[in-house]
C-alpha cells in the first residue's frame, strides 16, 4: 500500500527540483527525519535511492540532449565512489546506533547549511573562485575534480546531500568554459552511480525502506514534470532564497532536536547513576 502523506510530501519536493533543479535530497531527508520520525540512517539511505531513481530519469532527459560532458562525469566518479564505500564500511560499524544518528544528524545540519549559503551567494562564490580555478591546467584541473568528487562521496553518502546545488556550483568554479547546460547534465549523470553506490550499501546495512521509496517515487516524478512546465512562469531566484531559508531553518531544527535529545539522554542518565 502507498502512503498518499509520503507520496504528498513526494510531490511537493519533486515540485521544488522541477522549478529549481536542487532541493531533492536537501528536503527529503528532512522530512523524513522531523515529519515522520524515520531513524536518520534510514533516512539517508532511503533517500538515496529514491534519489538514484529520479536522477536516472534526468540522465536519460539530458542524454538524449547531449548535453553530459562524461569525461567530466569519469572525473568525479573516479573520486566519489571509491570515497563512499570507504564511508560505508565505516557507518557499518556504527549501522543504526546512536553514534550513526548523532555523526548524521550533525553532517546533515551542515551540508543543509552549506547548501543554503551556496543557493544565496552563489554569483559571489564563482566570482571569487572563478579566477584562481581557471588559471589551472588541464591536469591539474581534473586532480581537482577527483578530489571534489571524493569529498561529495563521503557527504552524500552520510547526508545524501550535495550532488545539487553544491555539485553545480563547484563545476562551474572549475570549469568556467562549459556550457551551464553541460554543467548541470553532467552534475546529474555523475549522480547516478554515486547514489545507487551509497543507496546499497545502506540497503546492504538494512537502513533502506522500500515501500516509502515506492511512495515518494509514486509523488515526486509528477511533481517534477508539473515543476518544469511551470519553472518558466514562477521567479526562480525568489524560489532559490524560500528554498534557502527553509533549509537553514530545516538545519536548525534538526541540531536543536540533536542537542535536546542528548541533554534528556544526560539527564536520564546521571538520575539512574548511583551515587
Amino acid at each position: 500500500m502507498i502512503d498518499p502523506l509520503y507520496s504528498l510530501c513526494g510531490f511537493a519536493v519533486g515540485l521544488l527540483v522541477g522549478m529549481t533543479g536542487v532541493g531533492g535530497g536537501s528536503l527529503m531527508t528532512p522530512l523524513l527525519i522531523l515529519l515522520f520520525g524515520v531513524h536518520p540512517a534510514t533516512a539517508v539511505g532511503t533517500d538515496l535511492l529514491y534519489a538514484a531513481a529520479t536522477k536516472t530519469a534526468g540522465s536519460v532527459a539530458h542524454g538524449l540532449a547531449h548535453s553530459i560532458e562524461w569525461p567530466l562525469v569519469r572525473r568525479l566518479a573516479t573520486g566519489s565512489v571509491p570515497a563512499s564505500i570507504a564511508t560505508l564500511i565505516v557507518l557499518s560499524f556504527f549501522n543504526q546506533s546512536e553514534t550513526a544518528r548523532s555523526l548524521i544528524t550533525v553532517i546533515l545540519s551542515f551540508a543543509l547549511l552549506i547548501t543554503a549559503m551556496t543557493l544565496i551567494f552563489r554569483g559571489t562564490i564563482i566570482r571569487f573562485y572563478r579566477d584562481r580555478f581557471a588559471a589551472l591546467d588541464e591536469r591539474r584541473t581534473a586532480l581537482a575534480t577527483t578530489a571534489f568528487g571524493a569529498l561529495l562521496g563521503v557527504i552524500v553518502t552520510i547526508s545524501s546531500i550535495g550532488a545539487g546545488a553544491v555539485g553545480v556550483c563547484a563545476l562551474i568554479i572549475l570549469y568556467p568554459r562549459l556550457p551551464m547546460a553541460k554543467i548541470v547534465g553532467s552534475d546529474i549523470a555523475h549522480a547516478v552511480p554515486l547514489t545507487l553506490v551509497a543507496g546499497a550499501g545502506h540497503w546492504v546495512m538494512g537502513t533502506v525502506d522500500w515501500p516509502t521509496v515506492g511512495a515518494l517515487l509514486a509523488g515526486s516524478l509528477p511533481g517534477i514534470v508539473v515543476g518544469s512546465y511551470i519553472a518558466v512562469r514562477v521567479s526562480e531566484p525568489a524560489l532559490r532564497f524560500l528554498l534557502a531559508v527553509t533549509l537553514i531553518v530545516v538545519s536548525g531544527k534538526l541540531l536543536y532536536d540533536h542537542v535536546a535529545d542528548g541533554s534528556l539522554i544526560l539527564t536520564a542518565f546521571t538520575r539512574r547513576a548511583p551515587h
